[in-house]
């Protein structure tokens, strides 16, 4: 978790170095979300970047290992639910399906994914037609998926990753309390980044650009760039 208010007085910092501008925390409140969707979702192209190259033995320099620890407070597990077709409401990336058979003779199988214009097929071929044993499923709305075969209803779950407005259901928030015209800061009335403590630097980097650019203060991209390369600098030594 990274403290909003850190990275807040960061990007003031920064931001009233060379008096550049200062951002409100409306402003702050808006770009914050939008930094941390950005960084969150830049997690599955790092992941699928890192997964085509060879690992890195060292225990701490894996940074696919380091990807999915920053995943891992997003990952859940729940059941699917209206018949076998409802998936949870706050799934964000659909991780695997998972199909239980009742009894204690069968050992749960994994529902494998296709597209629609497979289904046909398979369940016209003798071979590779759907069975309780080799179970598919197609999507079919954003919250919904259909499993085959159809008599498949019950004793279904899902993992999955959530995102960080989803899993614990709040905006990321510098809250505050205006005193003789000054906004203070606030704890009670405020909500703390959900990623991982490394990517502060990062966010203050991502707030700083998109104030620049909404903002039109040229500046405070420039302050941002400066950030980021000091940070490439230092993550090469």
């Amino acid at each position: 978790m990274v403290s909003v208010d850190t990275v807040y007085q960061r990007v003031l910092a920064l931001a009233n170095k060379e008096q550049r501008g200062y951002i409100t925390p409306q402003e702050f409140n808006l770009f914050a979300n939008q930094a941390q969707m950005a960084i969150f979702e830049q997690y599955f192209y790092d992941i699928k970047q890192f997964g085509d190259q060879h690992g890195n033995d060292t225990e701490y320099s894996d940074m696919l290992d380091l990807l999915n620890k920053k995943l891992a407070p997003f990952r859940q597990t729940d059941d699917i639910t209206s018949g076998g077709v409802g998936l949870p409401s706050n799934v964000y990336r659909l991780g695997t399906v998972i199909y239980d058979p009742p009894g204690a003779t069968e050992l749960p199988v994994e529902v494998e994914e296709v597209r629609e214009n497979e289904v046909l097929y398979l369940n016209s071929s003798q071979i590779a037609k759907p069975t309780t044993k080799r179970p598919v499923y197609t999507r079919t709305g954003i919250n919904t998926i259909q499993i085959y075969p159809i008599t498949i209803t019950d004793n279904l779950t899902c993992t999955y990753l959530t995102a960080p407005l989803r899993r614990f259901g709040t905006d990321v928030k510098w809250g505050y309390a205006v005193v003789n015209g000054q906004a203070l800061y606030n704890s009670n009335e405020t909500t703390n980044f959900m990623l991982h403590q490394s990517e502060e630097s990062n966010l203050v980097i991502y707030i700083l650009e998109l104030a620049g650019v909404t903002l039109n203060k040229p500046g405070l991209v420039q302050i941002a760039q400066q950030e980021q390369n000091t940070t490439n600098q230092q993550q090469k030594q």
